[in-house]
């Protein structure tokens, strides 16, 4: 009896870290991803500033003064699809919602 208490509790404890660990893990993920967002804002706007300094406002707007928030803006997103996931979007519990709104809609018109 005590033995199977003992196994209990050190497997709860094993799984207990092993949540740990991936909540850790999906913490530094998202930790870093906000990291990226707020260098790709800063190092976007001195970018800009500089060149709306140097080259005056009027002549700012082309596609070089901004192609690199394009193209970073490009890995930015696809390391969101990475932290959140596909669905950010379409959640399960929009999903889910819309699922029942339907079924909900479907009840009424045949009632």
């Amino acid at each position: 009896m005590k033995r199977h208490r003992i196994e209990s509790k050190t497997s709860s404890t094993f799984s207990n870290q092993d949540a740990y660990l991936r909540a850790k893990k999906r913490l530094d993920k998202l930790k870093g991803f906000y990291w990226h967002l707020v260098s790709y804002i800063a190092v976007n706007v001195f970018l800009i500033g500089v060149i709306a300094v140097n080259y005056g406002l009027e002549n700012i707007w082309n596609f070089g003064t901004f192609s690199t928030a394009f193209f970073w803006g490009i890995g930015l997103g696809f390391h969101a699809i990475g932290v959140f996931g596909k669905n950010v979007l379409f959640s399960r519990q929009w999903e889910d919602r819309k699922i029942q709104e339907y079924i909900d809609e479907d009840k009424t018109r045949w009632e």
